[in-house]
């Protein structure tokens, strides 16, 4: 009785309810212990999201453990849950899963990703304990995606556990874990959308239920407009009905300048009363992407300025809390980004939330990711294999599919032609993807010859480019991008990644590249790079979308190179999150207009020869340079937010440098202190 209390407890602090449906959170106090290991002795208590790879992983470990998990904790199913169903909700997983309840067998999932729901109403007891227990594997399977990334496989339940208590009849729940509503735009303008709510419903009762489903559309608190529906509800899972309605003269969303959304309610009404309702985002917008002039939002020309994102940090792995995620999402905003690829997999609901709220333009994908420099295949001819990816598929689109910030659906990166072609299996997941969502388009991220069939198959196609730092030089970018928009004029073409590494400890007076499979990695090379390649990009309306690799460095535990092993510095931020590189500054004065500021490059370069360069990015016009208190003179920010004083002399020793805004309101000044060691 004890446990029913303290269950009760937790249900009110912790739950959410929407009529007959009842969420539970889950996350604390499991019993974790590796299957090597003996119970009793090893076992100990952690909390979720939590992964077993956060230390030997980001070590640089690159046999970092590879194996199964357990996770075990005791469930109190209250006696009033009698008649109804009980699921568990898993947000993401890695990467196989099997669930049994009082030593039964549930169910497997087969993907790290995706989120995952198991009905455990047939295994539970009611009125006492029941034991919980979750069998996590990270080992590398053959059939499950990825086989290979540039990125660690982190084993471990990493986001979040609900239980839900629903009515037998009720939206459905196992519609591939997606929410069971599906908000299909089908024609929207300025003066009207035209929207079709598409739901799925459930009946576990022993007969055929009369139900009316109700679409509810808010502004706020004010109600826009409702729509029902009635039917007569056969016994089974996962039933559709639809409800078109239209909203004339709607408010877009409409990126970062107004990412209005609208609330859409579906209601489930049984006997007279509410069974069930569920909460979706109601984001209403229309776009297009030309081969010529780029991309369209709401008939407005959009220069997509992106990052990447991959969902790790320093000593967490890839278990993110909220904050994590609030974090991530506020420093992308700060840097001005309008649009970011969620590479190279499905990410959490939240941050595809935080993307909504924020106006951020997304490209998601599935784990569909070729070698790459690695001997290792990203694809085989697999029955198997190919069925996994077509789960995963369908689980991406399904779950996240009323996120108005998603713009694209992602297919496949850096895949090879050679032996086990993908070529035939790609086809087969771009016709899934527009039956699944005739709505958005399809693209995929490549690195091979601008011709090759690869290229052809997805709406739009973007390259992985790194010239000036695997080769090349950063003016490269410029002459490719063009030969090959006047080669292949219909390609919608777009830069899925470019980049170079960084460490912040490496610092250098001279501009000389470094070593990208070595130890040596300038900061000051890596905001060269970025220079040249963004004044290439952006003086070309033809590239539809152009993505930073990377916003944040990440875990690679393979990787020996910058300035430790395990970590893959191309980031624009530290690991940790703490320390901006000087590119992103940069980048948020070209693409943050609003906060205004002024930043002094090369900082972290303290000692310097008697003449340097003063390197200064700012999204004012015109700054004042100061050494030592005297004047240097004024200098107007160029196209790019840049200014430059040449061969500025300094005193031996310690000097003071400042740079202001000119502009008396602005009192804007940015202040350093440099090391000239000249005789």
């Amino acid at each position: 009785m004890k446990n029913a209390v303290v269950l009760f407890a937790l249900l009110l602090l912790c739950s959410s309810a929407y009529a007959g449906r009842s969420v539970l959170s889950l996350n604390d106090n499991w019993k974790f212990r590796f299957s090597h290991q003996v119970q009793f002795k090893s076992e100990h208590r952690v909390d979720l999201p939590h992964t077993w790879n956060a230390t030997d992983a980001l070590s640089g470990k690159q046999d970092y453990l590879r194996t199964t998990g357990n996770y075990e904790k005791s469930l109190f199913i209250r006696p009033e849950w009698k008649g109804k169903r009980i699921y568990l909700r898993f947000e993401g997983v890695n990467t196989v899963t099997n669930l049994l309840v009082n030593d039964r067998h549930v169910g497997e999932h087969r993907g790290g990703y995706g989120a995952f729901v198991f009905d455990i109403t047939d295994f539970i007891t009611y009125n006492q304990d029941n034991k919980l227990l979750v069998k996590v594997s990270n080992a590398l399977t053959q059939d499950i995606m990825p086989l290979v990334g540039d990125f660690n496989i982190y084993g471990g339940i990493y986001r979040d556990v609900n239980l839900i208590v629903a009515d037998p009849v009720s939206i459905s729940l196992t519609d591939y874990a997606s929410p069971g509503l599906y908000l299909q735009q089908q024609k929207v303008s300025s003066k009207q959308a035209d929207i079709r709510a598409k739901v799925m419903l459930s009946n576990h009762s022993a007969e055929a239920v009369p139900a009316e489903v109700k679409i509810n559309v808010w502004d706020g608190e004010r109600l826009v407009l409702t729509e029902s529906l009635k039917t007569n509800l056969a016994v089974g899972e996962n039933q559709a009905v639809t409800v078109p309605f239209t909203i004339s003269n709607p408010r877009l969303w409409n990126g970062r300048t107004d990412p209005f959304m609208y609330k859409a309610e579906v209601v489930l009404v049984t006997g007279g009363k509410e069974a069930d309702k569920v909460v979706q985002p109601l984001g209403v917008r229309y776009y297009r992407v030309d081969p010529n002039s780029g991309f369209f939002l709401n008939d407005n020309y959009l220069k997509l300025q992106g990052v990447c994102r991959h969902q790790d940090r320093a000593e967490r792995g890839n278990a993110l809390t909220r904050d994590h995620h609030d974090e991530d999402a506020a420093i992308m905003m700060e840097m001005g980004a309008n649009a970011v690829r969620l590479a190279h997999y499905p990410q959490a609901s939240y941050f595809y939330d935080l993307m909504d709220k924020g106006g951020i333009v997304v490209w998601a994908e599935i784990p569909f990711i070729g070698p790459g420099g690695y001997q290792d295949r990203g694809f085989i001819n697999l029955p198997s294999f190919k069925a996994n990816g077509i789960e995963q598929l369908r689980e991406l689109i399904r779950q996240h599919y009323n996120h108005p910030s998603i713009c694209f659906w992602g297919l496949f990166n850096e895949l090879k032609t050679l032996g086990d072609s993908p070529v035939p299996y790609i086809k087969e997941l771009n016709e899934i993807a527009h039956a699944e969502d005739p709505t958005r388009p399809t693209t995929s991220a490549s690195f091979l010859e601008d011709g090759n069939e690869i290229s052809k198959i997805t709406d739009l196609i973007a390259w992985n480019k790194y010239y000036g730092w695997y080769g090349g030089s950063a003016a490269d970018l410029a002459k490719w991008a063009d030969q090959i928009h006047r080669n292949y004029p219909s390609y919608k073409l777009g830069i899925s990644e470019y980049g170079a590494g960084a460490s912040i400890y490496h610092q250098q007076d001279s501009l000389k590249p470094g070593d990208p499979s070595g130890w040596w990695h300038p900061e000051n090379w890596q905001t060269h790079y970025h220079m040249e390649n963004w004044k290439a990009i952006s003086e070309r309306p033809f590239i539809w979308g152009s993505f930073i690799w990377n916003l944040f460095d990440f875990g690679a535990a393979h990787r020996t190179e910058g300035d430790r092993p395990g970590i893959n510095d191309k980031g624009l931020v530290t690991f940790d999150r703490k320390v901006k590189k000087d590119a992103f500054y940069f980048y948020k004065a070209n693409w943050n207009k609003k906060d205004k500021f002024i930043y002094i490059a090369n900082r972290r370069c303290v000692d310097r020869e008697e003449e340097t360069d003063i390197l200064v990015f700012a999204n004012i016009r015109e700054a004042e340079l100061l050494v030592n208190g005297q004047s240097m003179g004024k200098q107007i920010t160029d196209k790019q937010a840049t200014i430059c004083w040449k061969n500025v002399k300094l005193r031996k020793g310690a000097n003071e440098i400042e740079v202001r805004s000119t502009n008396r309101k602005d009192t804007l000044s940015d202040k350093v202190t440099l090391i000239s060691k000249h005789l």
